[in-house]
């Protein structure tokens, strides 16, 4: 039986996810060439529905606006519609809404579906937080590995070089499979088995991201930035450690690890939202900037941030993680975009800054 495809999401990362998968599909004899996309439905200024312009024109015209996505790949507005035969799902989200999501498909797959995440982020609960790959497995039953890495989606879309790591539980054939699927000339994929350490990845780089930008938006030059960067990258292995002490320092030097990080700080729209934030001086929501940067994108970085607290909160680490606390303290409001760069002000957190190692 031939292996068949759908991509839960169609943002702009959905969508050159979509593209990439249907150019392998084609290629590939097992895997049926379709490959199914749900599309959260949308109205556009034109009044027709997005679902129906992707289907027409085999372009994503809002959110991947001048990219094929590949004739083979089919628009569905209807999420249970989308899955149906599916035994590879590739969930590619945002992250708040992922556990809404998992629920409408409780029943409606089957037991052997190999799921993969591309999603930042995680869920913060009573019993403690949860990675989106665990919330899929748990909810759904499957397998889930993930996939991260240095992926600025329109880089990708365009077909320059880039790299990215799937994380793997204990399936090395499922991981296989989906290093086969996503891999092109282009976009290069390799395997690792520490989903955590990967996933964790994904999500912590978008708080440093933030951090990045407010940098940026005060013109505090390279030096600062890199400095915050290390800084960041200490905090996320760390963190990641913490919560998880199967992870692998090795994974940290993947496509996942320091060159996501590179790159988000560099391009990604939490550094370029976070810039805008700090040259209003914070006197424009995070909210009001996302809405009028990012074209229906969702930011990740400041929830993260929320979440990653509200963890060290309940832990009593606060005082471990002075970027990841001081980002969040600006992000609400409660200390200005300079903050960032006086971490050493207090003697807990130059403390904890300087002892921090890898």
């Amino acid at each position: 039986m031939k292996n068949k495809v759908t991509v839960v999401g169609s943002g702009n990362w959905g969508s050159v996810a979509a593209k990439l998968i249907a150019s392998n599909t084609v290629r590939l004899s097992s895997f049926d060439d379709e490959v199914r996309m749900w599309v959260f439905e949308e109205k556009l200024p034109s009044g027709e529905k997005l679902t129906d312009v992707i289907n027409r024109t085999n372009e994503n015209v809002k959110y991947l606006p001048g990219i094929k996505l590949g004739k083979n790949v089919v628009a569905d507005p209807d999420v249970e519609s989308a899955v149906k035969g599916a035994n590879m799902l590739v969930f590619v989200s945002p992250h708040q809404f992922m556990e809404g999501i998992c629920k409408k498909l409780v029943g409606k797959i089957g037991k052997d579906t190999e799921g993969i995440s591309l999603v930042k982020g995680m869920e913060v609960k009573k019993e403690g937080p949860c990675m989106i790959s665990t919330l899929i497995s748990k909810t759904l039953g499957i397998n889930c590995s993930v996939l991260m890495g240095a992926n600025i989606a329109n880089e990708i879309a365009l077909e320059k070089f880039s790299e990215a790591t799937v994380g793997y539980s204990k399936n090395k054939e499922a991981a296989e499979k989906w290093v086969q699927l996503f891999g092109t000339p282009y976009f290069i994929v390799s395997a690792v088995q520490d989903v955590e350490g990967v996933e964790m990845c994904g999500t912590l780089k978008n708080i440093v991201a933030i951090a990045a930008g407010f940098v940026d938006g005060m013109e505090m030059g390279n030096n600062t930035k890199a400095a915050i960067m290390r800084i960041g990258l200490k905090e996320m292995i760390k963190f990641s450690k913490m919560l998880f002490p199967s992870v692998k320092d090795s994974t940290f030097f993947e496509s996942c690890g320091v060159a996501d990080l590179i790159t988000t700080c560099l391009g990604g729209r939490n550094r370029k939202v976070a810039d805008a934030y700090a040259k209003n001086q914070g006197k424009r929501s995070f909210d009001q900037l996302e809405a009028e940067l990012l074209n229906g994108q969702k930011l990740q970085g400041v929830l993260t941030a929320k979440e990653v607290y509200e963890v060290l909160s309940d832990r009593g680490w606060v005082e471990q993680f002075p970027l990841f606390s001081t980002v969040h303290a600006i992000s609400i409001g409660r200390l200005p975009p300079s903050a960032i760069v006086e971490l050493g002000d207090s003697k807990s957190a130059n403390k904890q800054v300087g002892n921090s190692t890898l």
